[in-house]
């Protein structure tokens, strides 16, 4: 039998190929970037021709790597099912799903002490680590992302559509008023680094494409981001539910305009992961109940 490559160079392979990007691709295996290069590089001396075409520091996927990628992924993924078959024993169902901050604290944990109920068998293991589609079927059975085009050849199921609108604290807002889109100029805008064109789409639909802030800060986190504001940091570009959910008194609408938001939530997986019991089980109960 012909030995294998190493299966840390296949990951970072499939990592690369499917994030288009060295430096994201090693920042999901915490790796330095000459290091995951190495692995690459190490791959294409084993299989003796290119994978990749380089071009001005960056890998896109050559014709051999996107063959060599549609090959082993399945491979990939039925070892990972059968790792987790092992560990569990049999006994429990496991899933290990990948969510939004945002999303996880203010509409999925308060409910499942009701999938529990309902499925005592089934535990979650969740991650909230950014980069998750690349990672389905390697470490990550489903993922409920926020974007506004899924990959389409994944499994997707639409969570909803989602109005987007400005949100600042109050305290903040009486010192500094807004009480005209102009007035915007004097304040820092708050943006999410997965919805970078929602500010566009709402200057757009009020018809004031060249109105800028003051400045523009970016956060990964809607927690810390719904805190900032309410902090008087800066004005948040939120969902609108993400400012319903929040609860907070400290939080209130900037102008009475909103705007139907090209972003939102879905539940994507590989297809095949849909035989999975626990992802099966997650996906109706998620499907069901609406969240």
């Amino acid at each position: 039998m012909r030995r294998l490559p190493p299966l840390t160079a296949l990951e970072a392979f499939i990592q690369v190929a499917r994030l288009g990007s060295v430096k994201a691709a090693a920042e999901e295996l915490a790796l330095s970037t000459p290091a995951l290069s190495r692995r690459i590089q190490a791959l294409e001396r084993y299989v003796g021709r290119p994978l990749f075409e380089r071009k001005h520091q960056a890998l896109e996927i050559n014709a051999d790597g996107t063959a060599l990628l549609n090959d082993i992924a399945p491979a990939l993924d039925s070892i990972a099912v059968s790792v987790d078959k092992l560990i569990s024993g049999g006994n429990q169902l496991r899933l290990r799903l990948a969510v939004m901050p945002l999303f996880a604290s203010q509409r999925l944990l308060p409910m499942l002490g009701n999938l529990r109920q309902a499925f005592p068998l089934l535990h979650i293991d969740i991650e909230t680590t950014p980069h998750p589609v690349p990672r389905l079927g390697e470490g990550i059975d489903a993922a409920i992302i926020l974007s506004r085009d899924p990959d389409p050849s994944l499994y997707v199921h639409d969570l909803g559509r989602e109005s987007a609108f400005l949100v600042g604290g109050r305290t903040h807002l009486l010192e500094k008023p807004v009480n005209r889109p102009e007035d915007l100029a004097n304040h820092t805008l708050l943006m999410h680094r997965d919805m970078p064109t929602i500010f566009e789409e709402w200057k757009q639909a009020l018809g004031i494409p060249d109105l800028e802030p003051a400045a523009i800060d970016t956060f990964d986190s809607g927690p810390l981001m719904l805190e900032a504001a309410a902090q008087g940091l800066g004005i948040a570009a939120m969902l609108a539910s993400h400012f319903s959910h929040s609860n907070d008194e400290r939080l209130e609408k900037v102008l009475n305009f909103e705007i139907e938001s090209s972003y939102r939530y879905y539940f994507v997986c590989r297809p095949r992961a849909l035989q999975n019991r626990a992802v099966k089980i997650f996906h109706d109960w998620l499907v069901s109940h609406g969240i």
